[in-house]
């Protein structure tokens, strides 16, 4: 399919650049060159692999711009002159004439090249790094932000949110999704899911996988079916009905085998026996945007007792002839409608159902980092292609005799300048070629660096990446050829060739326009290595942040209890009693609880609540916070203080009142400068319930990252709700090593159906946690870090050819007295001029560029002036480094 892509791509290439040739040309090859270059584009593929076609196809691009251009030189000038060159440019016309110059303008700029290898080598690795990273970049850009998600009509699904704010949207609830179900009459289909784990058995070892439960009309709503089997029926999701499950394609080629028909087999998910109806294709492995799964079993919705918790994630397909805006008035109705049915226990009438496009809910907040980093490649671009345009203008200064020669010869300007075009469009082309499996790379490494940006999975070098890559080629050759081309133009050959064997002195223009693209390359490499130095300055700043633990020497691990061997909380109580007291009697191990959430950003449920002695008013929203449950040891395990009253008891008589622990940020946002303990709340709209108390008061913890708001945190009793699935922590004496088999063993000797699974330890943890700044960071300071090392080579390269050319100059300088010290400040301030020019440019963009970066950092603003400064001198210095080599090399001149 990529291939088919391709070919088509560059052959749609093909026409738009035979379209820029004179009406003769167009009228006589246009119609049969692109048919023959898809014909032969074909037969490269067949023979010899998609590099070479890819290579096959930038060459016949290349050769037709440059045939393009060499047409309508000749004929302006037969138009203007009506000489012999005329009859030539008519030749020319019929067909072979300038495809033959082409060739040989190629075979001569391919010695050429060869002739100067560390110029190429230069040249060459600086176009495939700007090329590849841009490709690279451009494609997640376009996979993840812009390509449509791999439904069909996916402009039409959504995700639906139940919302009482611009910023604060939750999941919904049975009752809500019943409700749409029942009432809407904007979408096509309805469908929920909610996300679990499940402790997979029956061959060998129990294995915990993820899981998304799904209801009925998952398959109907997403427009995909299972690549073998079929979806949910409807009387599948019916109370009662056995339990149906559509496998993954991973999951099913390691439990059944590979090539084996799933369908109709058994699986055993948490000690329940799931009949197998479905297998998806090997590229699905999520539905509907959330994370990866393995399998999808069905989910069925008993009837609500209350209008929480809000655990489901909604999606719809918006009908056909129905608006995102009809959709919405739809579901506001009918949030109108239940209200009243659950008022007692969710006051908040502010919440309204809402439907957002999927795709934007899907790449969430990513867009303008993407950006960022787009805009960062490009910037390392842009250096590039100075810094080539740079190396081509001093390659041409030092080729003036051989082009006076070859003008001596007979050759004309044009023909000169379409050699020197050549030159750097096949330089661009091999460079560009090379970019392409920099880019491949790249794309790889952005997948094994994680976390995964959304969609990631998706991205790949496809059509469109390899157009991008091939106009970004063609646009950077004819940048940087630019030089060469006016260089020669300006250029009087004649007297180059009366000066013989002597150095001509340079034009003062020739010096301006190095030293421009010098102080260019400065300008753009400090808003870069300023970015980079504010995440980097926002990352460790977000890694000191007190979490409120003692990470030190503890295992986390999640466990997750079969319903069918534990269908009730007393029966899972009584497990963890006994597997808590064998674990805490293991070598090695000092504590251990269990937990639903775990810190520093995995705050479990977040439920509501209102206070019986200030109660939020009728029609308001009641605040919700992480309301982890635990067992007592759990706070001395996780080294989270007691700052006042008592922890629960180990043990919970049947008829004692619910009691709760509360965080120190709950009690000063609720009670500031009060006692909280003995305070009494309603919780998750429960009056029936009866109220919690508050009995202590404990440390700050962060449960929604390190850098969300901590708006405080309420623990209950895990002897007043148990979970199926939580989380095992374990504070180890000296070390984790061997620790974790030892916990295994003894959770196996209780049930050998359990598995441990996602084992790390909290410094690991605390790591994970800020992934996602960290990713930002390297990609962003690797760009930067190329962008200042391209200025560096950029003005060094300036500097050492300045020096070359002033040989003479300098010697005579110190013959007549001038010491080593004084030619050495002649060399470098003549580089930093340029550098500080562009450092002070750059200083005015980075305070402007920068301010894109506010939503991405953590404690630093964006125009921090220490930052600035460091970034500044940082820059200066690297310069300074690099203008020290050809002032030495000016040095050590020998006068005679």
């Amino acid at each position: 399919m990529t291939t088919c892509r391709t070919i088509t791509v560059f052959t749609q290439l093909l026409r738009w650049t035979l379209l820029l040739n004179p009406p003769e040309f167009r009228r006589l090859f246009s119609g049969d060159m692109p048919a023959t270059f898809a014909r032969e584009a074909r037969q490269v593929l067949d023979r010899k692999g998609y590099l070479p076609l890819v290579l096959y196809g930038a060459h016949n691009t290349l050769a037709a711009v440059v045939g393009a251009i060499a047409e309508w030189t000749t004929v302006l000038r037969q138009r203007f002159y009506a000489t012999a060159i005329g009859r030539s440019a008519s030749r020319t016309v019929s067909g072979g004439g300038w495809i033959h110059n082409t060739r040989q303008d190629t075979r001569y700029a391919v010695r050429g090249l060869l002739k100067a290898p560390a110029f190429s080598a230069t040249a060459l690795l600086t176009i495939a790094i700007g090329v590849g990273a841009t490709t690279a970049i451009f494609s997640v850009v376009h996979g993840v932000l812009l390509e449509p998600l791999p439904y069909p009509d996916a402009d039409r699904l959504v995700r639906i949110y139940q919302q009482n704010a611009p910023t604060n949207r939750w999941g919904i609830s049975v009752a809500d999704f019943l409700a749409i179900e029942e009432q809407q009459r904007s979408f096509a289909s309805v469908a929920a899911l909610t996300n679990g784990t499940a402790t997979l058995t029956g061959r060998g070892e129990p294995e915990q996988i993820q899981v998304a439960y799904a209801t009925v009309g998952i398959f109907e709503t997403l427009g995909i079916e299972p690549a073998q089997g079929r979806g949910f029926l409807p009387e599948e999701g019916e109370p009662g009905a056995k339990p149906v499950v559509v496998l993954g394609h991973a999951l099913s080629e390691r439990h059944f085998g590979p090539g084996v028909d799933a369908v109709g087999e058994h699986l055993t998910l948490d000690g329940t026996t799931y009949t197998v109806i479905g297998v998806m294709a090997p590229n699905v492995r999520t539905l509907g945007g959330s994370r990866e799964k393995a399998a999808w079993p069905i989910l069925k919705l008993a009837p609500p007792t209350r209008r929480g918790p809000f655990f489901l994630r909604g999606l719809a397909r918006i009908r056909d002839g129905a608006t995102l805006d009809q959709a919405g008035e739809d579901l506001g109705q009918i949030s109108r409608r239940i209200f009243p049915l659950w008022a007692p226990g969710f006051s908040d009438e502010q919440a309204v159902l809402t439907p957002y496009d999927l795709r934007q809910v899907i790449v969430g907040n990513v867009g303008p980092a993407l950006l960022l980093l787009f805009g960062a490649v490009g910037v390392v671009l842009l250096i590039g292609v100075a810094n080539v345009a740079n190396l081509m203008l001093v390659r041409a200064t030092g080729r003036e005799r051989e082009m006076a020669l070859r003008t001596a010869l007979g050759a004309t300007r044009a023909r000169l300048s379409r050699q020197l075009l050549i030159e750097s469009l096949l330089l661009a082309t091999v460079g560009g070629v090379l970019g392409v499996v920099v880019a491949h790379a790249g794309l790889d490494v952005m997948l094994q660096m994680g976390p995964a940006i959304p969609r990631l999975e998706e991205v790949g070098l496809d059509g469109t990446a390899i157009a991008f890559a091939v106009t970004v080629t063609v646009v950077s050759g004819v940048l940087f050829g630019m030089a060469p081309l006016i260089h020669g133009a300006s250029t009087d050959l004649a007297a180059r060739l009366h000066a013989g064997g002597r150095e001509a002195s340079e034009g003062r223009a020739w010096h301006r326009l190095r030293g421009v693209l010098v102080t260019g390359e400065f300008a753009l490499s400090l808003p870069l290595l300023m970015a980079a130095a504010l995440l980097m300055a926002s990352l460790t700043k977000l890694q000191r942040v007190d979490a409120g633990f003692d990470p030190t020497d503890v295992i986390t691990a999640s466990v997750s209890l079969p319903s069918a061997s534990y269908p009730d909380g007393e029966s899972m109580r009584q497990f963890w009693d006994e597997a808590l007291r064998r674990i805490e009697e293991t070598p090695g191990v000092e504590s251990a609880a269990i937990s639903s959430a775990l810190p520093p950003d995995s705050p479990g449920v977040t439920n509501n609540f209102d206070l019986l002695d200030k109660p939020v008013p009728p029609g308001a929203s009641q605040p919700g916070v992480p309301w982890p449950v635990v067992t007592r040891g759990f706070f001395g395990t996780m080294g989270i203080p007691l700052l006042a009253g008592r922890l629960p008891e180990a043990r919970r008589a049947p008829d004692a009142p619910p009691v709760v622990v509360v965080s120190q940020r709950w009690a000063e946002r609720f009670f500031p400068g009060e006692s909280v303990v003995g305070r009494e709340m309603i919780a998750g709209g429960c009056f029936e319930c009866g109220p919690y108390t508050v009995i202590g008061v404990v440390g700050n913890v962060k449960y929604l990252g390190l850098d969300g708001d901590n708006e405080g945190a309420v623990y209950e009793s895990q002897t007043q709700w148990t979970w199926r699935t939580v989380n095992l922590v374990i504070r180890t004496r000296g070390g984790t090593d061997n620790v974790v088999d030892r916990v295994r063993r003894e959770i196996h000797a209780l049930d050998p159906d359990i598995a441990l699974a996602r084992v790390q330890t909290m410094d690991e943890r605390l790591a994970q946690s800020v992934a996602q700044p960290r990713y930002w960071t390297t990609l962003v300071g690797m760009f930067a870090v190329v962008g200042v090392i391209l200025a560096a080579v950029g003005i060094y390269g300036v500097l050492s050819y300045a020096v070359s050319r002033q040989t003479r100059d300098i010697g005579v300088r110190m013959a007549l007295g001038a010491d080593r010290a004084t030619v050495r400040r002649m060399v470098v301030w003549r580089g930093m001029r340029h550098a500080m020019l562009g450092t002070g440019i750059g200083l005015a963009g980075a305070v402007v560029a920068t301010r894109w970066l506010e939503s991405m950092l953590f404690g630093v603003s964006p125009t921090d002036g220490a930052t600035l400064v460091v970034v500044s001198g940082v820059l200066l210095v690297v310069a300074l480094a690099a203008c020290h080599g050809p002032a030495r090399r000016a040095t050590r001149i020998d006068p005679i």
